[in-house]
């Protein structure tokens, strides 16, 4: 079984910073894609940002330049820096990742999400 364990969301004033991580763990035999997804209330949920195992990444246009990814692959943890923050960043932020836990397929797995709330 695979888990993905998220922290670091909150409330921020705008133009500030937060930093969310989530750990995968359990049954792992491999990573591939580690990243973030949003939903804010009435909308569908997003792409914000991902990362390839070879560390190339993704950004979704609306947060470019203002948030990083990264991932520790020795840690299976992948990180998410937000800077510059503004009430549009507002949603519930929800890690994602492409796991080969058992056999030799890889397999999409959420976190549970953590708020992150920007007041203007």
């Amino acid at each position: 079984q695979v888990q993905l364990v998220e922290s670091g969301g909150g409330l921020v004033q705008a133009g500030g910073s937060l930093r969310l991580s989530c750990a995968a763990s359990g049954r792992i035999l491999s990573i591939n894609t580690m990243g973030w997804y949003r939903q804010a209330p009435g909308k569908q949920r997003e792409l914000v940002a991902h990362v390839f195992s070879g560390g190339d990444t993704k950004y979704a246009d609306s947060v470019k330049g203002r948030f990083t990814v990264s991932r520790d692959n020795a840690k299976n943890t992948v990180y998410l820096q937000m800077n510059s923050l503004n009430p549009e960043d507002t949603a519930v932020y929800y890690c994602n990742a492409l796991i080969q836990s058992t056999g030799l397929s890889y397999d999409a797995y959420w976190g549970q999400g953590t708020q992150v709330t920007v007041s203007s």
